[in-house]
Parts: structure tokens; C-alpha cells; sequence
């Protein structure tokens, strides 16, 4: 890879950035249920963050086209750390949507990051950098559960103090170490592109290739959202789980990406090359999993199903954000990957919404609820590697 040091460098960020969102993640439920917080409220509280992330997204996208993608991952970064503090400091629960609303609207750390990524490959590097990039979030989600379970029983807040001091670092990383890889932002700067034109993310979607892509990671972050609502509230209300246990659950979840990330996507990518063929595979499998969690009531079928689950689910973003930026022009790096994450919003505030409305009747519906969006993704998958076989045999 052509900017070595540079895609280490961000890799160390986003492991940082994952760390702090790893540690708070497991403990959410329980920290906001002392504010009256219930499954169906805590759905609107995700969402909350989704919806300012949807807004916000495309714009900080198109800012690191025309101004460079360091300085917004750095804004990006120190919002986080606000939001944090804002959210351990909480006295009521508009405090802690506020905090959420907050983290939000500077939630734009992975398209940037994503973007960062396109700078610094080539076309055939990009997939394997996107693996590192989600193995990177892969180790966060390994160590950040287990030390967030650990300084819970120090207190609740402890863990999202915490975080916020790792956000803070991570400005710091990227404002010292991080070089700029947009080197065509002085050009950019005099494109006529709006940055507030929201228009332009119902014209992707329209878009040959690049439009089924975004539209499967759509349903996925769906069903993704869906299920973290279900594997909360499941292991808080059914299996009766402490943080502590639920941190050590999550970097079990955690790991097994990780090393799908590291050592199954290389693999697969020798074995069968065609990325989407890849991509059904892993949607197949997922669906599955998911679909056998919902009817499970013990922990130890549901924890299988659920590491089955993100073994697979780990396959998924590698896969299309490659296919993304394979398909789009250069200078749209940042801006169609801003468009695809605020698609990934949108899924994130519709599957916490759909699964608190579940929860009144039973959580484990949330688990078949979330394996029916991915299903409904399949022949969409199906579709998309039609496209691209279509336009391999053009350009030969």
C-alpha cells in the first residue's frame, strides 16, 4: 500500500476511536435504565443519534472532499469526546439524548475514515485495507467491552468518562501523526457540488452498482440495529446478565470478527475472488443465525448463534465498501461514502424503532424480525453481482 505508515496510523485511530465505543456500547442499557429508560425508549435514545448522524454525514463527507479529511476527523473526534462527558454527566433523560444528538451530528469519523482509506490504495488494495480498517474496530470491540465491564464496577459513568478521554487522545493522534491524503482538495474547493443538497442521496441510490450496495447496507444496518436492541435487552431482562458479563459477551462478539477480518477475508478472497459472491455468503449465513437466535432462552444457544452471527456479519462492510469506491470517481470518495453511512443511519434510527415496538410483545420476535431484513437482502446481492459480472464482460 502506497501511504503505508499513513493507513497504520489510522488504523491506530480507529482502534483508539473503537475502543471508547466498545467500552460503552454493553453498558448503555443498563446506565440509562436508572433514568427510567425501557427497551421501546431505549430504541427512540439510538435512534436520536442516527437521525443527527443522517443530517450530518454527507455534509462532513463533502467537507473532507473540499477542506481535507483531517481536520473534520479531528472535529469528528473532539465532538465525541463532548458528547461523552455529556452523557456520563447526565441528570436527566433529555440530558442523555441530548448527549446522543450530539455524538451525532460529528458521527462522521468512519465515512471520513472510509475515505481516508480510498486516498491512501489503489483499486486492488482497497478491500484488504478495508479489513484492517474493520479489524482495527474488530480489537476495540475485543478490549473495550471487557475493560467497560471491569470499570462499571467502579460505577456506571466510570466506563463513558473513559471513553471520552480515548476520543480526546484520538484528536490528538490524528492532529499529530495523521497526514492529509486528499491532496486534491484545493480543486475540490471549486466544485459547484452543495454540501446541503439532500437531494443528491435519493439520486445515488439510482446509481447502477454503487445504488445495490448502499441499498443492502441499508437493510443490514437494519437488522444489525435491530438486533443490538434484542441482544441488550435480552441479556439484561432475560438472562439476567451483570455489565461485567455482558463486556466479557461482547468481546467474545468482538473477536470472532476480528479474526474473520484478519485471517477468513484474505481466504476468501484467494478462494473465491468475487466479492459479491462473498458478500451472499455472508448474508446467508447471518440471516440464518439470527433467525435461530429468536428462538432460543438460555445463554449458551443464543451466545453460538449470536458469535455465529458476527463471524459472518464481519464480512459485510469490507465487501461493500469496496465495491463502492471500485465503482465511483475519485473526487466522490468522501461524498458518496458519506451518502452510504447516512443510508447506514437511516437503518440504524428504522431498526432500533422497529425493535423497541417488538419488545411489547417479545424480544426474541426482534432476533426474526432482524434475520427478515437480511433475507430481503439477498436478492438484492443476487442483483448486484449480476451488475458487476454485466460490467466486468464491457470493460474486457
Amino acid at each position: 500500500m502506497h501511504n503505508n505508515k499513513n493507513l497504520w496510523v489510522l488504523v491506530l485511530i480507529m482502534v483508539i476511536n473503537a475502543l471508547g465505543f466498545g467500552i460503552i456500547v454493553p453498558l448503555i442499557y443498563p446506565f440509562t435504565k436508572q433514568f427510567g429508560i425501557n427497551a421501546h425508549t431505549l430504541g427512540l435514545l439510538i435512534a436520536s443519534f442516527s437521525i443527527a448522524q443522517f443530517i450530518a454525514t454527507p455534509i462532513l463527507g463533502g467537507l473532507s472532499d473540499k477542506y481535507g479529511r483531517k481536520p473534520i476527523l479531528i472535529i469528528c473526534l473532539i465532538g465525541t469526546t463532548l458528547s461523552f462527558i455529556l452523557f456520563a454527566g447526565a441528570k436527566t433523560a433529555v440530558m442523555l439524548f441530548a448527549a446522543r444528538i450530539l455524538d451525532g451530528i460529528t458521527g462522521g469519523n468512519i465515512s471520513v475514515a472510509q475515505a481516508v482509506i480510498s486516498d491512501s490504495t489503489t483499486a486492488e488494495e482497497r478491500t484488504k485495507a478495508f479489513g484492517y480498517l474493520g479489524a482495527s474496530f474488530g480489537v476495540g470491540f475485543i478490549l473495550g467491552p471487557l475493560l467497560g465491564g471491569v470499570l462499571s464496577e467502579v460505577s456506571l459513568s466510570a466506563p463513558f468518562y473513559f471513553s471520552a478521554g480515548l476520543a480526546f487522545i484520538g484528536a490528538i493522534v490524528t492532529y499529530y501523526f495523521l497526514k492529509e491524503t486528499n491532496i486534491n482538495k484545493e480543486i475540490h474547493q471549486n466544485t459547484k457540488r452543495q454540501l446541503f443538497d439532500f437531494s443528491v442521496p435519493f439520486k445515488s441510490i439510482r446509481r447502477p452498482i454503487v445504488g445495490l450496495a448502499i441499498l443492502i447496507g441499508f437493510l443490514m444496518a437494519i437488522a444489525q440495529f435491530s438486533m443490538i436492541i434484542g441482544f441488550q435487552t435480552f441479556n439484561v431482562d432475560v438472562l439476567k446478565l451483570s455489565p461485567l458479563y455482558i463486556g466479557l459477551f461482547f468481546t467474545g462478539f468482538g473477536a470472532v470478527g476480528i479474526i474473520m477480518q484478519l485471517l477468513g477475508l484474505p481466504w476468501l478472497l484467494k478462494k473465491i475472488k468475487v466479492k459479491a459472491l462473498i458478500l451472499i455468503f455472508s448474508l446467508s449465513v447471518t440471516a440464518v443465525a439470527l433467525f435461530a437466535a429468536g428462538f432460543t432462552h438460555s445463554f449458551v444457544p443464543f451466545a453460538i448463534f449470536l458469535m455465529l452471527y458476527g463471524l459472518f456479519n464481519a464480512l459485510r462492510d469490507p465487501m461493500l465498501n469496496s465495491i463502492i469506491t471500485e465503482n465511483i470517481q475519485e473526487d466522490e470518495h468522501g461524498y458518496i461514502l458519506g451518502i452510504n453511512q447516512s443510508y447506514i443511519s437511516i437503518g440504524q434510527i428504522i431498526g432500533p424503532l422497529i425493535a423497541g415496538f417488538i419488545s411489547f410483545y417479545s424480544i426474541n420476535y426482534i432476533f426474526i424480525a432482524a434475520g427478515t431484513f437480511i433475507f430481503i437482502a439477498l436478492p438484492i446481492s443476487l442483483q448486484l453481482h449480476h451488475q458487476l459480472a454485466v460490467k466486468k464482460l464491457q470493460n474486457e
